[in-house]
């Protein structure tokens, strides 16, 4: 069993064990759809990991439960009011990207965490979105609650690797399409969220954006999971799933200071040239990101490697340059 899917099955149980209080390893084995086995493993692994679960005996049954304040620890030990102050600051970054089943739980988090605060310490952290944002793209017109509602139902069936059929808006082709797939990962990158999804039509991973979704129905059939890997798009600068490549290019001096402190990717090397110039290398994916990303610089940059990256921004400068000419 992969272990993203060990995970999310274990969430879930933490969940059942909150919502229900007292549950049976029979009942957690069908919520799941595995073996008692695995349920009994998870509980232990959860309670290795320090989760205050316990078991009791009533009536000759076993049933098992999650103590009511799991966290009263954090009586003892507190928060500074700096570390309050940061994460009741953060809920507007987080409330932006939850979505049921989160959301409920995020609002009565944050609503509990508010009590910690004075008043006046509130009206002050309130005011602080005024100069200091997250800015997103506005939602188009006529969308925003059914966005909120496919995913509440794509997480639903991620976690409970449950098949879907969905209605997409592929740009690549101008129309709706049909897919029937099996739900991986939800992926927030670079403003937006994206699925990522098995297509067994195509015996495929493909990445969706979660916007085009135009309708989708959750089965009540179960997958299992491939394992995926720890990062999404690990090798990509934009959302893309590929292999790497060893990528060299050279800043001019004028952009170099402002290259050099904005690093792009976790493989990213800086060497500083004599003339005052900056050469960045990276292993990433020769996608659509990075020829952008390069494209953005015009002139003040230069692809020293590989030679098919070379005639691909020559390329596209030629075709820009003639769109300007006579």
């Amino acid at each position: 069993m992969p272990r993203n899917a060990e995970v999310i099955r274990q969430w879930s149980i933490l969940r059942d064990l909150e919502s229900s209080r007292r549950v049976t390893i029979d009942d957690l084995a069908e919520r799941t759809g595995v073996t008692t086995r695995t349920i009994r493993r998870d509980l232990e692994a959860l309670q290795s990991a320090g989760f205050p679960i316990f078991d009791e005996q009533i009536d000759g049954k076993r049933y098992w439960t999650l103590e009511a304040r799991a966290f009263k620890r954090l009586d003892d030990t507190g928060f500074t009011v700096a570390e309050l102050s940061a994460l009741y600051f953060s809920r507007t970054l987080v409330e932006c990207l939850a979505a049921m089943p989160f959301q409920k739980d995020v609002a009565r988090a944050f609503e509990k965490l508010a009590t910690a605060l004075t008043p006046g310490m509130r009206q002050f952290l309130d005011r602080l979105p005024v100069v200091l944002q997250a800015k997103g793209a506005p939602a188009p017109a006529g969308r925003g609650k059914g966005d909120r509602d496919v995913i509440a139902r794509l997480l639903d069936a991620t976690l409970q690797h449950r098949r879907a059929a969905m209605k997409y808006y592929s740009l690549s082709s101008a129309r709706e399409k049909e897919y029937a797939i099996e739900p991986y990962r939800l992926v927030y990158s670079q403003g937006g969220l994206y699925l990522i999804a098995f297509v067994p039509e195509y015996d495929t991973t493909r990445t969706f954006s979660v916007e085009r979704i135009r309708s989708l129905s959750v089965s009540e059939e179960r997958f299992t999971p491939s394992e995926l890997p720890e990062v999404a798009f690990a090798h990509s600068i934009g959302v893309n799933e590929g292999p790497p490549e060893h990528i060299a290019v050279r800043f001019d001096p004028r952009i170099a200071p402002y290259v050099r402190e904005r690093p792009l990717h976790a493989s990213q090397k800086n060497t500083d040239n004599a003339d005052g110039s900056l050469q960045v290398e990276l292993d990433v994916s020769n996608d659509w990101a990075l020829r952008s990303w390069i494209l953005s610089f015009g002139p003040l940059v230069r692809v020293v490697s590989p030679l098919a990256l070379v005639e691909q921004i020559r390329a596209e400068l030629s075709a820009a340059g003639r769109g300007y000419g006579d």
